[in-house]
């Protein structure tokens, strides 16, 4: 005989979202920096999208890709930021079924292209600086689109099997799960079903995708090293270099806590599920509140642009 109270279901319609397990009672506090680190990540990210489509003088093959950088990144933050805040903020902890698998989907596909268009940024900036002479033919505006489909495929079709294995499985023990977002692995792990196979398509996408890029990035920056080192005099060095600086840090604020997030879920055992929760919040909101900033401060152009917009508004 069935314990009564076990609950017994195969395709559960809805499922629940803890927020972050174990700080229930802090979850008002919690959201006043997640609320205005979106806010920031909102702000700025249209911010670089306004600028650079009323600047003439922006609609370069690197501009364009920054415009696909913020796209990405208001796409990744709305996609689960509302959710959370409402989680925060109402305790409205259900999600649907099908809802879980959208935003699971899109918040893999949405890191997935983020990472690509950092591998497009890199390719330009080799151009640029290895053969100045062609970059505007080697990065026509067909081209630069051409990439960014390329992109959007590359990212949709390999995030497509997450949701079609998750709505395969059967779940039988519970639909809690211990999270403020739906990500893959915290829903495969209620599933009634041997999950190897999702854990092996967890290590080929992060291979296919990230490892990928990595390699491809690293690459792209020794030929640009290789390139700066043989020019003639110190300042032309550093100033080469210096048009990388921007670039570099947005790699940095993507690949880092993506690397420290998934290193502590594979090893670290001992640490307390909320810290892993709260990693996995803010790991999604680093990039795109630290994007503008960066290409905001670092960009001379964008920078320029900026204070003159400010400047003309105040006189």
């Amino acid at each position: 005989m069935s314990d009564s109270n076990t609950p017994n279901f195969t395709k559960p319609s809805t499922f629940i979202l803890l927020g972050i397990p174990g700080l229930e009672a802090a979850h008002i506090w919690i959201s006043i920096p997640i609320c205005a680190m979106y806010t920031i990540a909102v702000l700025g990210n249209f911010t670089i999208l306004f600028i650079v489509k009323r600047e003439p003088s922006l609609h370069e093959p690197m501009y364009y890709f920054l415009c696909m950088l913020a796209v990405t990144d208001l796409l990744i933050s709305s996609s689960t930021m509302p959710k959370m805040l409402s989680i925060f903020w109402l305790n409205s902890r259900e999600i649907s079924f099908s809802a879980c698998l959208t935003q699971m989907y899109f918040v893999h596909s949405f890191s997935a292209m983020e990472s690509g268009i950092l591998v497009s940024l890199a390719f330009d900036r080799y151009v640029a600086i290895c053969n100045p002479l062609r970059h505007s033919t080697i990065l026509t505006n067909s081209v630069v689109a051409k990439i960014g489909l390329v992109l959007v495929l590359r990212s949709g079709i390999l995030t497509l099997p997450y949701p079609f294995l998750v709505r395969q499985w059967p779940y039988c023990r519970t639909n809690i799960i211990p999270h403020s977002y739906c990500r893959f692995i915290a829903v495969a792990k209620l599933a009634c079903a041997d999950i190897r196979i999702g854990s092996y398509l967890g290590l080929f996408h992060i291979f296919s995708v990230f490892g990928i890029d990595v390699f491809f990035i690293t690459v792209s920056y020794t030929l640009i090293l290789r390139a700066i080192f043989r020019l003639p005099t110190k300042d032309a060095r550093l100033k080469t270099f210096g048009t990388c600086i921007s670039h570099l840090c947005a790699i940095f604020t993507l690949y880092i806590p993506d690397f420290f997030y998934g290193f502590m879920q594979r090893f670290g055992h001992n640490i307390p599920l909320h810290f892993l929760v709260l990693i996995a919040n803010i790991y999604l909101l680093v990039p795109p509140v630290l994007h503008p900033i960066i290409y905001g401060v670092r960009t001379k152009q964008i920078r320029d642009k900026l204070l003159h917009l400010f400047v003309h508004k105040e006189t």
